[in-house]
Parts: C-alpha cells; structure tokens; sequence
C-alpha cells in the first residue's frame, strides 16, 4: 500500500477544503476538520480521512444540512433535547454539549437526546468532552441495518456503538468507544481496501456462511453481533435508547428512510452525563485510582484510551494511504 506524509495541519485543511467545496459553511467544515484531523492523531484511521468521501456524497445529495442549525430545547431541567435538522452530529454535539455540561453538574445527572442528525464519527469525542469536565458520561447512536441479532443471518441492528468515559482530575481520562457489532464496519471496510483477513466470527457471506475476507462482508454479508447473545441483547439495548427513547428511528426505519448516496444516515444519540461530585463522595477520585492501579498490576493490561493518548502525544506527520488522498482531492 502506498502512502503520502501529511502533517496534521495539512490533514485538516484537506478536510476543510474538501467539506466547503461541497456545501459546508465555515462553522460545519471547521467543526467536522477537527474532528477527522483528531481521529488521524489519534490512530482512529477508520474514523479519520476514510470518512470524507461519505460526508461529500451526503452533501451533494442534500441528505445533509451543510449550513443549517441544530435547535436546542429545555425540556426539564436535566432532559436536553437538540433537533438536528440534518445536520452533522459533530454540529449538534457542539451546540448541547455545553446545556448537557451545565445541567448535569447542576442537578447530578442530566440526559442529551438528539434526533434528526447524521452521525458517522467517531463517539470518543463527546465522552471525552464530558470527562473532561468532570462527568461521567455514556453515549450511544444507532446506523442502517448491518448487524445481524444472534441467531439470524439478516441484518436487523445496526453497528451500534456505545462510548464510556471516567474523569480523572489531573490524568488523562478513561474512554472507550466500541460497536456492538463484533467489529466496526469502517475497520471491516479498511480491511477489505487494505486487503487483510478479518477474525473469523466477525461476520457472515450473504449465503450466510462464517468468513474471514471482509470483501464477502461488506458485499451483500452481515456483520455478527460480539459475544453472541449476550453482545445481541446490547446492541438491541442501543435501538431502543436511541431510537424509541429519544423520539428517532429505529435503525431498520433509518434504511427504509434514507437513499443510499454513502452518506451517513439520519437518527438518534442518547448521551448521559452524571457528576461524580454529586453522587459520591469526596475520595471518589483516589478510589477509582486504586481500582485502575489494581488493575494494571494483574499483568499486561491497558486501561481504555491509553494507546489513543500515547499516540496523541506524536505531533508528527501520519502516513496516509495514497489512493484514498487522490479520491479525496478529485471532490474538490
């Protein structure tokens, strides 16, 4: 695979000028630069640059609102609601994070719905924010139909990520953001482009056979669910809470809906933020501490968003792959 040496101020004006040739106002293209720029960073290289041509061709088909604004609503004092008005969800994110924030340290738990928006990023960054501010906080979103529920060979959920964060006052926080599908389908595409295997159990061929090429995956196949039924009833947990419970689709509805241009589809995130500060008492902090110390004392183990921090730390050039910087400069 070839590469080229992009440094990461190059990666986000790429980004940037790519997302304002195709419909985005500066705030939008800024926003979302950031986000893919941080996820190169970080070594989330399916949520990074991988991600744009999809972002471009929601635009050209209007599914997307590259210059619209999200509308925030007070429904009670801890319930946050944003209406997307299909914009991307790093915009809406940017407009009820900080009502999310307020409301949670002020009454000790405080839940953000938001509908109506398109969400293919990353979900790292809303928990981190939040950890970042002293809160507990768990996020999940739902996607069309990729992932089959223990027991079938058809797609009924979809890859269903659900993200966690834990602060760490003076310490980089916990995080960690995983589908509830055995594998996210970006890693399963940018192993059917780099031309790697897959772990068998990872999905199924659309005759409904076991397969390790990702190719038969995502070519007609279904992604399977983590750890059987017990990974099956999560991310059934995912379709209700951003689906039902927040007023949006489930993600089967969201395929009925949406006109297949690549982009990320229209739905829903749940995001709950909780003040430690609230609900525990003063040595929650040092406790926790002790537990993670615990736990890195048993052996090799690496606490959720370690290797993400270690690689932000590399304020160097990232190899990106060639043929994917090509596609990207032909859209502007």
């Amino acid at each position: 695979m070839k590469t080229v040496s992009l440094s990461l101020e190059e990666i986000y004006n790429l980004a940037k000028k790519t997302l304002l040739s195709n419909g985005c106002d500066d705030e939008t293209a800024s926003i979302l630069s950031d986000l893919i720029r941080n996820a190169e960073r970080d070594g989330s290289l399916s949520h990074g640059l991988f991600r744009l041509p999809a972002y471009v061709s929601g635009l050209k088909s209007g599914k997307i609102n590259g210059k619209g604004q999200p509308e925030v609503k007070k429904i009670s004092q801890s319930v946050i609601k944003v209406l997307g008005n299909n914009c991307l969800a790093p915009v809406v994110l940017n407009k009820g994070l900080p009502e999310l924030v307020k409301a949670a340290k002020q009454n000790g738990v405080a839940v953000l719905a938001i509908t109506n928006s398109h969400h293919m990023a990353a979900m790292w960054p809303e928990t981190e924010k939040l950890a970042d501010e002293g809160l507990v906080a768990f996020a999940c979103t739902s996607y069309k139909p990729a992932v089959a529920p223990a027991g079938a060979i058809k797609p009924l959920f979809g890859t269903n990520p659900i993200s966690f964060a834990w602060p760490r006052p003076g310490k980089t926080p916990i995080v960690y953001d995983m589908a509830t599908a055995s594998m996210a389908m970006g890693e399963v595409q940018v192993a059917k482009r780099e031309g790697h295997k897959v772990p068998i159990g990872t999905g199924l061929t659309k005759e409904g056979k076991e397969t390790t090429d990702p190719g038969e995956i995502v070519e007609g196949g279904v992604l399977l669910p983590f750890g059987g039924y017990k990974g099956s009833a999560i991310a059934m947990m995912v379709e209700l809470m951003a689906g039902a419970l927040v007023g949006d689709n489930f993600s089967y509805e969201t395929a009925l809906k949406d006109n297949n241009d690549g982009g990320p589809p229209s739905g829903g995130e749940l995001i709950i933020a909780i003040s430690p500060e609230k609900t525990s008492n003063d040595n929650w902090d040092k406790h926790a501490d002790e537990f993670f110390e615990k736990m890195k004392s048993m052996g090799n183990v690496r606490l959720p968003g370690e290797r993400r921090h270690k690689n932000r730390l590399d304020k160097g050039p990232r190899n990106i792959n060639e043929e994917l910087i090509n596609k990207i400069k032909s859209l502007s």
